[in-house]
C-alpha cells in the first residue's frame, strides 16, 4: 500500500513563503503518474491547488498561479509546492495526493496557517 508522508506546514505571516514536502514510500510505484496538493479547509471539500505529472506537466488553480510552484523528482517519488506570497485565504490542510492506474492515494494532510 502506498504510503504519501508530508511535512513543511506551518504558521507564516502574509507575505511569507512556505515550502510542502511529500514523500511517496512503500508499496508499488509506477513510472506513469500524477502527483498533487489539494487543500482543504472546514466546511469546505477538497480542492485541488496544483498537479503534476511525471514529465512535469504542471497545472495551477487560478488562486496559486504566480505565487505557487510545484515541483518533483521522480528518483525520490517526491513532489514539492513552494507557497510565496502567502495570503489568510491560503490557511487550510494540505493533502498530497498521488495518482496512478486509476487509483488514488491520499496522504494525511499538513496545516497551513497564514496570519494577516
Amino acid at each position: 500500500q502506498v504510503q504519501l508522508v508530508e511535512s513543511g506546514g506551518g504558521l507564516v505571516q502574509a507575505g511569507g513563503s512556505l515550502r510542502l514536502s511529500c514523500a511517496a514510500t512503500r508499496g508499488v510505484i509506477f513510472e506513469i503518474n500524477t502527483m498533487g496538493w489539494y487543500r482543504q479547509t472546514p466546511g469546505t471539500q477538497r480542492e485541488l491547488v496544483a498537479s503534476i505529472t511525471n514529465s512535469g506537466s504542471t497545472h495551477y488553480a487560478d488562486s496559486g498561479k504566480g505565487r505557487f510552484t510545484i515541483s518533483r523528482d521522480n528518483a525520490k517519488n517526491t513532489v514539492y509546492l513552494q507557497m510565496n506570497s502567502l495570503k489568510p485565504e491560503d490557511t487550510g490542510v494540505y493533502y498530497c495526493n498521488l495518482n496512478q492506474v486509476g487509483r488514488g492515494y491520499w496522504g494525511k494532510g499538513t496545516l497551513v496557517t497564514v496570519s494577516s
